[in-house]
């Protein structure tokens, strides 16, 4: 029989090591699931609104990061319970929330919309089988990109845009880039969707296409477009834009769709609001001499060809919005990325190699969203800005070449520099 002092030892070690293994599992957790980043330190928050824009705002935030089960219209298959899992702190996505298309192997449309393309279903309801790639699909892992400012980049006009490409001709480093159109899509509640006026007045192409802007490929015309996808193809809510639920090729059952929408007009209207109206991410120590000198061999050596460090907004129905010079390292267009970044899908004109410039505001916190280290490029094959740099390739070659050839203190800068964004 076990003695009273050996007995009690036994307790007090057996409660030692229970808090050793919580600790040790809490610490652990903290390094690899994302966490909310405090606003003072760069992210979160609305632009200035009235009253009244303030109440849908915060709608709009409440839905944004609520989380949807099988009794509030989850599902029948999906990526993620809510939008707020693939975009922690309105900033980027991490590869627990990889998002996977299929089905176009070129420019003609997808191919395999009736195996229920474009957006692969991971996990499903109970009582069904999760998507899979049907068989001859291309298909690509995409990492959701960041949110904050979102709605400076769509009110920047069309003009601008097309400017950018036309300045790029002569570019002696040979970046061309050119804007991504696609279609509209047919969305089923026609008067909902049409009635909403085109961006800052932009236009159609001869052919019916529209200047697209969102997205890794920007394919994607509107945040109203791309919020109504979201909540069909990511989480299987199903709205009066899209009424029907996703497709599995593979159940031999097809799930019925609701009657009725699962989100209605105002809360989806609601959470496109509260994309519209995030705040810019803020630049953290702008006047420190290595940022600062890390900013100008950034534009010395030609990144700044793309990654456009100044926009300017056009007219916006959202007052704060209008006519704003924005800082978001972009020029919105779709560059060849050379054959390292060929993933053999595309959507609209862009070819299978073609990528939006990233916005890079907000890629120093980015590690604070992805566990404490950081998946870049567009499936987050890249862990370092370094080596999301050295993987450019094909319009970015020459640039990428130069960051190589500079001195450790130079890159040093750089990434200083990049990681105060």
């Amino acid at each position: 029989m076990m003695s009273k002092k050996l007995f009690s030892k036994t307790i007090v070690l057996g409660i030692i090591t229970v808090v050793v293994i919580a600790v040790i599992t809490i610490t652990s957790c903290s390094k690899i699931m994302p966490e909310m980043i405090n606003p003072e330190n760069g992210l979160c928050g609305p632009v200035s609104l009235s009253s009244a824009q303030t109440v849908v705002f915060s709608q709009g935030n409440n839905e944004f990061f609520a989380t949807r089960t099988a009794s509030s219209g989850l599902g029948p298959y999906f990526v993620g319970t809510g939008c707020g899992g693939c975009h922690s702190s309105d900033n980027r996505g991490h590869p627990f929330t990889i998002l996977t298309r299929y089905g176009q192997s070129d420019t003609t449309g997808n191919k395999f919309l009736s195996e229920g393309g474009p957006q692969l279903g991971n996990f499903c309801l109970p009582g069904l089988q999760a998507e899979q790639v049907p068989p001859g699909a291309s298909s690509t892992k995409l990492i959701a990109p960041i949110t904050a400012g979102v709605g400076f980049l769509e009110a920047v006009p069309d003009s601008e845009i097309i400017n950018m490409a036309a300045a790029n001709v002569n570019n002696p480093d040979g970046v061309r880039g050119h804007p991504n159109y696609n279609t509209r899509p047919y969305l089923y509640n026609t008067t909902a969707y049409w009635d909403v006026a085109p961006l800052n007045g932009s236009v159609p192409r001869a052919d019916g296409k529209w200047l697209c802007r969102f997205g890794r490929k920007a394919s994607t015309y509107s945040l109203l477009q791309q919020v109504a996808q979201a909540y069909n193809h990511d989480i299987g809510i199903t709205s009066t834009f899209l009424p029907f639920n996703p497709y599995n090729y593979q159940d031999q059952t097809v799930p019925a769709s609701p009657s009725n929408p699962e989100v209605g007009n105002a809360t989806l209207n609601s959470v496109v609001f509260y994309c519209q109206c995030l705040q810019t991410p803020i630049q953290r120590n702008p006047t420190d001499p290595q940022v600062v000198s890390g900013n100008t061999i950034f534009n010395q050596i030609g990144c700044a060809s793309c990654h456009k460090p100044t926009l300017t907004t056009g007219n916006s129905p959202i007052s704060a919005l209008a006519n704003q010079t924005i800082n978001p390292f972009t020029d919105l267009l779709v560059h060849d990325m050379g054959p390292g970044l060929d993933d053999g899908y595309t959507e609209g004109d862009a070819k299978t190699s073609e990528w939006r410039t990233t916005p890079l505001w907000g890629l120093g916190l980015a590690s604070s969203v992805q566990g404490g280290n950081v998946y870049l490029l567009h499936d987050g094959r890249a862990h370092s800005i370094t080596q999301a740099i050295q993987m450019h390739g094909g319009e970015a070659a020459v640039a990428a070449g130069r960051f190589n050839s500079l001195s450790g203190s130079d890159q040093a800068v750089i990434l200083k520099f990049l990681e105060s964004l």
